[in-house]
């Protein structure tokens, strides 16, 4: 696996570059997802990130159903619910995300691909904001790149606590 040179990318909360280091390396899909963002043109990144909200797997029927099972993220200005479930080393990831959101079920539709398959350990390795190497910054407004970072933050806490149980 090539590893991608160190990147800055900036604090949210502290306003301050953070250096991603090589240690901290995507799950190889994430990996080409990103590294796809980042060469395109502004242009094409945004109707990339539209196709993404388009591939959003359907919610198994279980949550369709009852979506209270579901974990809401009441920091994203859409409607957002996010669930994970054990499956071997790995989660399976499922998000109820509004089609009038189509950004923010873009970044669900990214994260659903560029996750499958990856282990436990490198879903909680990936950097908190590595959307913002993406270059979505140039195409969403600030309030929506928090609401990114608390989907994965929370997603990464179910990952975490499904560990310990």
């Amino acid at each position: 696996m090539t590893v991608p040179p160190p990147t800055l990318q900036w604090s949210m909360t502290e306003m301050t570059p953070i250096q991603i280091t090589s240690a901290q390396v995507l799950p190889g899909k994430l990996q080409e997802i990103v590294t796809l963002f980042r060469s395109a043109p502004k242009a094409l990144r945004l109707q990339a990130l539209l196709e993404y909200s388009k591939k959003l797997p359907p919610l198994p029927e279980k949550y369709a159903e009852h979506p209270e099972f579901m974990q809401p993220v009441p920091e994203c200005a859409s409607p957002f619910f996010l669930v994970t479930e054990p499956q071997g080393e790995g989660v399976a990831m499922y998000f109820k995300v509004p089609e009038e959101a189509p950004t923010v079920r873009g970044y669900a539709g990214i994260l659903a691909e560029g996750l499958a398959g990856a282990s436990r350990e490198q879903i909680l390795n990936i950097p908190d904001q590595f959307y913002m190497d993406m270059g979505l910054s140039e195409l969403i407004t600030p309030m929506r790149l928090r609401g990114m970072g608390a989907i994965l933050m929370r997603l990464k806490n179910q990952v975490r606590e499904a560990a310990l149980s």
